[in-house]
């Protein structure tokens, strides 16, 4: 593929200027850059989504250079891309989204029977253990994520395949499926543009990376030219220390406590505390409940059995709305969907889950909308022309900095961050790790859920281990400062 001198303009924004270099067949190459560099955009140009302003994106097809004119086209001729928030159908099972406008027929009707047969070739190839006819809604968002990926392999003639932060939600066993799947399409000559914040898999995956910096072509490189230190440099413009180096302080009082958290099917027995100024870590593999435990915390699910306590006193949390009135907040792994509203503005974000604060009979006081807005957008650093510029138009970092924004207009004592930093560069990494610092420092909790193993171990003062349900470890700081990944992963793999 030839990507010749390719610019794509907005009103008041270049979010591609004049971009050239080419991917070759059989070649997994990454694109690196940080959050708005232009990497969407450039991803979309390719699929024919959205069309460049100016420039030419052609294919090798069978000989002659093409250029495709939409994403139909683009599908047609081989071109597949998986994006970074989950794109399939939620209403309908595995094997339907496996085939959906192409199903396979017997005469006039569905081959119901074939599709679930090639379904589950799929599913045991990906070692994904579920049944083709799931619901995508009832799978966890790394099951969904893990569907979207293998859903690629369905189609036969695969000629360049985009995976956009493909490893974001999977825990390590699935990214090792997903690199051995890379590495079948790259010995069958398909080509693959590998976008990942995680610059380890970049440098382990990849043979060539691409750096694209504010819209702009930096350089493209051999992988074996370049380190993790000089692909950040390129990226960021700036040399960057452990980012995991933050302050700890000693932990204070008990802020939260839980008991005997029960559910139905996905967690049992739960007992934990979390203390004034501390960040409580929970690690587990897809399944483990980690998430699903939060979510009865909150009043999101239903719990069968269980006690929480806030400063020692028993309360009862049966909705979110509780949960934010006793001073919790939830940032959940999912921003998209559940975290911010794509379609409204920065000031209306951060302050929708707080305006009975700013309300007086009925009317919000507009001016302290804006004054709040203004004040929490510029205390976690969003980076934007405007607090009423559109959500949707943020790159990924700046729309988990608004969501953090309006959890903070609530000004809660306890913070949950399930998967803060997912699909966000390496600079955004830095400034929430910063911020979740300056919140400890205030004396705030933090129950950070991450299924990156270096985050949550780096980061945390005490770190549990979820497996199947139940905890099956706990580690304090002297404990975390020897732990190695490899004794984490055991732990959380106890059937």
């Amino acid at each position: 593929m030839k990507i010749e001198h390719v610019s794509k303009f907005y009103p008041g924004v270049t979010a591609l200027n004049d971009v050239s270099f080419e991917i070759k067949k059989g070649e997994v190459h990454a694109l690196c850059g940080e959050n708005g560099a232009g990497k969407s955009t450039l991803i979309k140009c390719i699929m024919g989504v959205i069309h460049q302003d100016k420039g030419t994106i052609s294919m090798n097809y069978d000989g002659q250079w093409i250029v495709n004119s939409d994403a139909m086209e683009a599908q047609r001729h081989g071109v597949f891309a998986n994006y970074q928030s989950v794109t399939i159908a939620p209403d309908l099972s595995i094997a339907e989204n496996y085939f959906l406008g192409n199903q396979p027929r017997k005469g006039m009707f569905v081959d119901w029977r074939r599709m679930t047969e090639e379904s589950r070739k799929v599913i045991d190839k990906f070692e994904m253990n579920v049944d083709p006819g799931a619901k995508i809604r009832e799978l966890p968002i790394a099951m969904q994520a893990m569907v979207t990926i293998s859903k690629i392999s369905v189609n036969r003639d695969i000629r360049l395949v985009i995976l956009d932060e493909p490893t974001a939600l999977l825990e390590n066993d699935k990214v090792d499926i997903l690199f051995r799947f890379i590495r079948e399409l790259k010995a069958q000559g398909v080509s693959v543009i590998y976008i990942s914040h995680r610059l380890e898999e970049v440098m382990e995956i990849c043979d060539s990376v691409t750096i694209l910096k504010d819209g702009t072509y930096v350089n493209t490189l051999p992988i074996q030219e370049v380190d993790k230190d000089k692909l950040i440099t390129m990226m960021v413009g700036r040399q960057m220390t452990d980012i995991y180096n933050i302050r700890h302080f000693e932990p204070g009082e008990e802020l939260l406590r839980i008991e005997d958290f029960s559910d139905s099917k996905h967690f049992r027995d739960i007992h934990f505390e979390l203390r004034r100024g501390e960040i409580l870590g929970f690690v587990g593999l897809v399944g483990a409940g980690r998430s699903e435990v939060m979510r009865a915390l909150m009043g999101v699910e239903k719990r069968i059995s269980g006690d929480v306590y806030i400063r020692g006193k028993k309360v009862n949390i049966l909705s979110p709305t509780d949960a934010l009135e006793h001073g919790i907040g939830f940032l959940t792994e999912d921003r998209r969907a559940d975290g911010c509203a794509l379609g409204l503005s920065i000031k209306t974000n951060i302050n929708m889950s707080s305006l009975d604060m700013i309300s007086r009979c009925g009317f919000v006081n507009l001016r302290k909308e804006t004054q709040r807005a203004s004040e929490l957008s510029k205390s976690v650093n969003v980076k934007t022309p405007s607090i009423d510029q559109l959500v949707g138009n943020l790159s990924g970092g700046n729309q988990q900095k608004v969501v953090i924004a309006k959890l903070l207009c609530r000004d809660p004592d306890i913070l949950i961050f399930d998967e803060p930093t997912v699909g966000i560069d390496v600079g955004a990494k830095q400034e929430i790790f910063k911020l979740i610092e300056r919140l400890t420092e205030q004396g705030r909790g933090i129950i950070l859920i991450s299924s990156y193993l270096p985050e949550v171990m780096g980061l945390s003062d005490r770190l549990i281990v979820m497996a199947q349900g139940r905890i099956t470890a706990e580690f304090d700081s002297d404990e975390l400062k020897t732990l190695t990944e490899e004794e984490v992963l055991r732990k959380a793999s106890i059937e």
